[in-house]
């Protein structure tokens, strides 16, 4: 792969669909255009045009076509758009055609975007929070994946390192010419509160829940001794029929885990062997022992039946409003319901929706990934540890703290991460 190349792919979704958008980028995406098209269109400005197929004259369909003169485009280079037909046939005679012309060939994973990247038209947290959005199923996670996407994380990124940059400058002042009459003085408590200014805010963001929290799921287990009602909750809870319900006890033996979205939130239920003090044999013991580990790496514990844990945390639920006892419920009962009615179940998810909230970043709070935060703190150990008076200590410091945030944003030290970030990319993105 080189950047003197001009790659091609769909980048729409896969056919057949009513309109298929083939993107061509690169030095030659102009000079590939015109042997299909002619002509070019004013650009920016769509026009309707005969696709041919520069090797018999034949026609492949008619296109709008729309050109973008580099460097003002999505990654950055000339970018041609071709909208054909969506039509299976219409996109692969297109990209044959395409891949026939000399200098061209069919893009990689993620390759626009890289380019972008490679350009200068986004930098590697857009990238990163680009590929959020495309693997986005919930609501929150688009909310969160469009704000990086969108440059929230680089306009936080680039204000630490213009400040940083500031303070290094008054540093580097006082090391190199402090004897020169028009270099004014600076104090060192000064510039250690400058420093931990920033400091306190890439704490306050590293604070934060990690982005992984929308993508992994609140943790949602299902637990309380045999024949409670724990799978027929969980099934009432899926919306479907995931776990054997029986009145046998002790049907469910191991953990079932089921992803379920609901209000823009992604959980993982999971349903747990009943907790019983007496297991009937070796695989009820086990099944017993899986329940409490899910238990301790639990988010949120909803327990049914009596003899709950004194945890303030969990849930406790009587799940067969239906039957008689109701009126009988202990006072420390948050809810009572049916999960073969469906009494309840609304002021149930309320109530857990309220707690998985609480868990996950706020919508006006930037979340950061494995990677971002790992470079933030290094970041933040550098910052913390340039104080006292002594300039060289401090300035040493500083420059590892603007390294760090330079690797953050791409402009550094990547080269190593770009293949496992792009990867996750389609093609034609």
């Amino acid at each position: 792969m080189t950047m003197r190349e001009t790659i091609f792919a769909t980048s729409s979704g896969a056919p057949p669909a009513a309109i298929a958008i083939v993107r061509l980028s690169g030095p030659s995406a102009f000079t590939i255009a015109r042997g299909l098209v002619g002509d070019l269109p004013v650009p920016r400005r769509a026009a309707l045009r005969a696709l041919h197929d520069p090797r018999d004259g034949s026609v492949l369909d008619r296109a709008l076509v729309l050109v973008f003169p580099g460097p003002r485009t999505a990654t950055g280079e000339d970018l041609v758009e071709f909208q054909v037909h969506g039509g299976r046939a219409v996109v692969l005679a297109v990209e044959a055609c395409l891949a026939a012309q000399p200098g061209a060939r069919h893009a990689e994973a993620g390759e626009f975007t890289r380019r972008a990247l490679e350009n200068g038209v986004i930098d590697l947290t857009e990238a990163e929070g680009l590929g959020d959005l495309l693997s986005a199923q919930t609501e929150t996670q688009r909310r969160a994946a469009l704000r990086v996407a969108e440059g929230g994380l680089r306009a936080q990124v680039d204000h630490w390192t213009d400040r940083l940059i500031d303070i290094a400058a008054r540093i580097e002042a006082q090391l190199d010419f402090s004897d020169e009459d028009d270099v004014t003085s600076e104090n060192s408590d000064e510039i250690v509160a400058a420093i931990a200014v920033t400091a306190a805010e890439i704490a306050r963001l590293l604070s934060a829940p990690p982005v992984e929290r929308l993508y992994d799921g609140v943790r949602l287990v299902l637990a309380g001794p045999p024949n409670s009602g724990k799978s027929t909750l969980l099934n009432a809870l899926a919306g479907r029929e995931v776990a054997i319900v029986s009145a046998i006890s002790g049907t469910t033996r191991d953990r079932i885990e089921v992803p379920v979205e609901r209000g823009g939130i992604a959980y993982l239920l999971t349903d747990t062997a009943g907790l019983t003090d007496f297991p009937g044999d070796e695989i009820e013991r086990i099944g017993i022992e899986r329940a409490a580990d899910a238990i301790a790496s639990a988010d949120i514990v909803v327990w049914l039946g009596d003899d709950a844990p004194s945890d303030p945390a969990h849930l406790r639920v009587h799940a067969r409003a239906d039957l008689p006892g109701r009126d009988a419920l202990p006072s420390d009962r948050v809810l009572a319901l049916s999960a073969k009615t469906g009494e309840g179940l609304d002021g149930l998810w309320e109530v857990i929706a309220q707690r998985a909230r609480a868990l996950l970043p706020q919508e006006d709070v930037l979340t950061t990934n494995r990677r971002q935060r790992g470079l933030l703190s290094a970041c933040l150990e550098h910052l913390q540890a340039a104080t006292g008076s002594d300039f060289l200590i401090v300035a040493e410091e500083v420059r590892g703290a603007l390294k760090a945030l330079d690797a953050v944003a791409g402009r550094s030290g990547i080269e190593n991460v770009l293949d496992a970030i792009f990867s996750r990319f389609c093609i034609g993105k």
